[in-house]
């Protein structure tokens, strides 16, 4: 199954922001509270932030389009010569699939683009699923940091980098 890969449209924002909320209850019950996932879905998916992200040149969203559905995002941020990416998910049922690398070839491109050095993330220490697909597509972990978050929780991470 191939995936059309395209920017973030702003008729795509309500799709994307439910499409967090279901891959994020299938992935994050075990490694978080339901509590800290609603705090993080209501910052980082309230649709009032991503349309700001969508006018910043700064940011890059990618959708992954199967058919006639959305299968997966991509979001991320120049910092100076280095590109954070700073979220990539791909629905539970089309996993597996490609979308994943498809999506972060997008970004990749995009940070290329802007000359960035350095492709960055932070993912969850309990989430080997996907420190293990970021292994594959040549990230290495190169820190493990406790961030806070607020609202008294913390995302407990690697960071993991890739030079362009």
């Amino acid at each position: 199954m191939s995936a059309r890969i395209a920017p973030l449209a702003a008729a795509d924002i309500d799709p994307v922001c439910r499409l967090a909320r279901t891959i994020w209850q299938s992935t994050y019950p075990a490694l978080i509270s339901q509590a800290q996932i609603d705090f993080m879905l209501a910052d980082r998916y309230a649709p009032a932030t991503l349309q700001v992200q969508l006018e910043n040149p700064l940011h890059a969203w990618r959708i992954a389009w199967v058919a006639d559905q959305i299968a997966g995002f991509a979001h991320a941020t120049m910092d100076g010569a280095h590109c954070k990416l700073d979220k990539l998910y791909v629905h539970p049922d089309s996993q597996r699939q490609d979308i994943g690398s498809a999506l972060l070839a997008a970004i990749r491109d995009w940070a290329r683009q802007h000359a960035a050095r350095r492709l960055w993330l932070q993912v969850n220490r309990g989430n080997a699923r996907a420190i293990a697909a970021y292994a594959k597509y040549g990230f290495r972990i190169v820190d493990s940091r406790v961030f806070d978050i607020g609202n008294g929780f913390v995302m407990d991470d690697y960071v993991m980098e890739q030079l362009q």
